[in-house]
């Protein structure tokens, strides 16, 4: 009980964190939003930060064999860690708050501790992840799978975005061994970790919709995606070749959508939970011209949803339709590697020690899945209990407008804090 008591973080620690999200807004902005490259300059300079205020602290840091950082107070007590973790990269011109809320809410529940001259009452390590975001290599995941003995050696050959080097090349730059992640080598064992713990800002708009500060999360769904889909048809002059004569790529691609979209919209009105995305369409710039008909389409493919039956029965629907229109349409198309990240559902029982917590703080709330993916969907399906918290976001995220309020936040912070010392 005197645990819990004590749980109240110091307001003063508010300004704490608005300093550490200005620093490294700072240290990354790149003119419109940030800039955090996996395995880059961006990542490395949030790195730095985060380490070197820790360090100030009296914080005890360390790199493991991925060069995640690992943070804890000094003198702890023996035992399981429970560890409070997210990533420090971003999209390309991304906001600030996505992935860096969670690492500042770790330091500030050790900061609660070691500024009072105190350990906590169990090991609590904040770990601040590398390479979560698929946007720099066509990969999410890949601190939190390297750890987990996951990412593979396909994986390390895929090519960042801008440079055109490998994941490989930028992980060994680091000095990372890359030889122990193609291994398979699990960097961490699962059974010595007490609990994984995740605040992130939510993605959407249903927590500000409904007025929540801060929510739960009750699980995260799945994806299967290409990243590039071809469709090949025949280029041609707009006005020489007749409709039945035609095999052009961008209507074909029209159809497929259109369809998948038909496919998604009866699923839904089914019950299933689901959403669909093609974020990238682009015909070939070289050839591209008012006048002449598409002859290349490519574009990406996504699928996302709690259940992994209907992420398979979505992507064979859209895969039976490319045949189709294919025979149809006169076109081909071509596949790139598909990736999957499977769903994951959270630890009930931390689920409802965060309710708890926020019924305690107050907080009105409902728990909610998660739309987006997270690191903690890859510690869970290695077998970690784990637990989320959402902290409510003005104006979506992945883009510089993120608006997290800080006492939002902090109250997200107190939910976390409360839910790990409530035993």
């Amino acid at each position: 009980m005197d645990e819990v008591r004590s749980a109240r973080l110091d307001p003063a620690l508010k300004a704490v964190a608005a300093k550490l999200f200005d620093d490294v807004r700072q240290a990354t902005f790149d003119g419109v939003g940030v800039t955090r490259a996996s395995y880059g300059d961006g990542e490395n300079r949030a790195m730095a930060i985060i380490e070197g205020f820790a360090q100030a602290e009296g914080l005890a840091c360390e790199r493991d064999a991925v060069d995640n950082r690992i943070i804890r107070v000094p003198g702890e007590p023996a035992g399981s860690p429970v560890l409070i973790g997210s990533h420090l990269d971003s999209v390309p011109q991304g906001g600030n708050f996505d992935g860096l809320a969670g690492v500042v809410a770790g330091l500030l529940v050790l900061l609660h501790y070691s500024r009072r001259g105190q350990v906590p009452p169990r090991p609590i390590h904040v770990l601040a992840l590398r390479g979560e975001e698929s946007a720099w290599y066509g990969k999410a995941y890949m601190g939190s799978l390297s750890l987990t003995g996951q990412l593979t050696t396909v994986d390390l050959d895929l090519k960042q975005r801008e440079t055109g080097r490998t994941m490989r090349e930028d992980m060994q730059a680091l000095g990372i061994d890359t030889a122990r992640i193609e291994a398979g080598e699990r960097l961490i064992d699962p059974a010595r970790v007490a609990a994984y713990l995740e605040l992130h800002i939510e993605q959407g708009p249903t927590m500000v919709a409904r007025k929540w500060a801060v929510a739960p999360v009750t699980g995260i769904r799945g994806n299967v995606r290409h990243n590039r889909i071809l469709c090949k048809g025949e280029t041609g002059h707009s006005g020489a070749v007749p409709r039945w004569l035609r095999k052009d790529a961008v209507l074909a691609v029209a159809e497929l959508m259109t369809r998948l979209d038909e496919h998604w919209r009866v699923l839904q009105q089914m019950g299933m939970d689901m959403v669909m995305t093609c974020g990238m369409v682009s015909t070939d710039p070289k050839s591209h011209a008012v006048s002449v008909i598409p002859g290349e389409v490519a574009f990406s493919f996504e699928v996302r949803s709690q259940d992994n039956d209907v992420l398979e029965r979505f992507h064979k629907l859209m895969m039976e339709e490319c045949e189709r229109i294919g025979r149809s349409r006169g076109v081909e198309f071509q596949f790139d590697r598909r990736l999957y990240t499977a769903p994951a559902t959270m630890d009930p029982a931390w689920v409802a020690r965060l309710s708890r917590a926020c019924e305690a703080e107050s907080i009105d709330m409902e728990p909610m899945p998660s739309g987006a993916g997270h690191d903690a969907a890859v510690f869970a399906n290695a077998g970690v209990s784990c637990g989320m918290v959402f902290v409510r976001n003005d104006r979506g995220s992945h883009n510089p407008h993120e608006a997290m309020d800080l006492q939002d936040f902090f109250s997200g912070v107190e939910v976390l804090h409360r839910a790990i010392v409530a035993g």
